[in-house]
């Protein structure tokens, strides 16, 4: 076995994850250098890699299991889907205006995101026998119903970016599952009329958000300071950065949540356009692989799978790279395998562990 993960593995998606996961390390370092209360360099970069290491450690294990197993567990892992949220609302704790977290002796962990791979295996495993059948909106009602549930449960926390992410998964899904394109055309039609809508059903701080995103001017010191500040940290770092413990809006602490999400602006501080285009192009070359990995899988249940991770990645990246520079609204969405987080580290590599093992099974039909 051991020979044929060596030969087998997808060696690409192996070096990118690793390669993101160490600067992730080294920048989770830098922004915590100046330490805050609370807050540790040794306890968060010990934290991070500790949870690699052990994550590391499964994602082998996993290659000994066939992922299609999977496509019987769709119903159980929906059902520990609905579990976990309705958790969360119960006994959850809350911080910075939510209730996300569940705390587990010294750990916290954060089950929404979880579920957004519980999710994309239970849809997978749902959405098999409906492929190259999606011809009308009856045939897409249970499957919208099937994502809905959990999404409004994240949305209720609240969570937007996470229940968007949902959403994200469910595109990509129903694109490579042949939607009919007249419906795509029809549904985002529908949308934009109804998008103002939305703003009535928004919490207010996800109004101003918006607001400050149109122009962050308006509250400076308020909603717009983390675009603002972002900004001024990314524009600052100019092509090759200030230097690794040398940014000065991450070390003197102008930048909040300079180790989570707002960390790709402290790459941008400290290591300039060079050190922010080459983690784009590990994320890149990440999520194309990804794609190549579904297009050649030997079943509907991996193909599937391997798109909804893709569409996860793409779409957090997109995000989290957007907000940071002030071209999309800031929503509480990680850089994957860049930013602090033991939930979204874990769920990110378990992501990484099935697509090996749907690269390294597809070789093994294959020849």
């Amino acid at each position: 076995m051991w020979r044929r993960i060596w030969r087998e593995w997808d060696w690409t998606v192996v070096l990118c994850t690793l390669g993101l996961i160490g600067t992730g390390i080294v920048i989770i370092g830098s922004a915590t250098h100046v330490n805050k209360e609370g807050i540790t360099l040794s306890g968060l970069v010990t934290k991070q890699f500790s949870f690699f290491c052990i994550n590391a450690i499964i994602v082998v294990a996993m290659q000994w299991f066939d992922y299609r197993r999977l496509a019987s567990w769709g119903k159980p892992l929906y059902a520990i889907t609905l579990l976990l949220l309705v958790a969360v609302m119960l006994v959850g704790t809350s911080a910075l205006g939510a209730q996300r977290w569940i705390q587990i002796g010294p750990i916290t962990i954060q089950p929404s995101e979880f579920t957004k791979l519980l999710m994309i295996i239970s849809m997978a495993s749902m959405m098999t026998k409906h492929v190259q059948k999606l011809n009308t909106f009856k045939s897409l009602v249970p499957i919208v119903i099937f994502v809905g549930i959990p999404a409004l449960l994240v949305f209720k926390q609240p969570d937007l970016g996470t229940s968007l992410v949902y959403l994200a998964i469910l595109c990509g899904m129903l694109f490579v599952g042949g939607i009919r394109m007249r419906l795509v055309q029809i549904i985002v039609g529908v949308a934009v009329v109804l998008a103002p809508l939305g703003w009535f059903v928004l919490k207010e701080y996800q109004k101003q958000r918006i607001l400050v995103f149109l122009n962050p001017n308006i509250d400076p010191f308020g909603a717009g300071y983390h675009i603002i500040q972002s900004k001024i940290a990314i524009g600052s770092g100019m092509i090759l950065g200030k230097g690794l413990f040398e940014g000065t809006q991450s070390q003197l602490n102008f930048l909040p949540e300079n180790h989570t999400d707002f960390i790709f602006s402290v790459i941008g501080e400290e290591l300039g356009f060079v050190g922010c285009f080459i983690v784009l192009v590990l994320l890149c070359v990440l999520i194309y692989r990804s794609i190549a990995i579904a297009k050649s899988a030997n079943d509907t249940f991996g193909m599937l799978l391997a798109t909804g991770i893709g569409s996860m990645l793409v779409f957090q990246v997109l995000v989290n790279v957007g907000m940071t520079t002030g071209i999309m609204p800031v929503t509480g969405i990680p850089l994957p395998f860049i930013s602090y987080g033991v939930s979204a580290l874990t769920t990110n590599m378990l992501s990484v562990g099935l697509l090996l093992n749907i690269a390294m099974h597809r070789k093994q039909l294959m020849f």
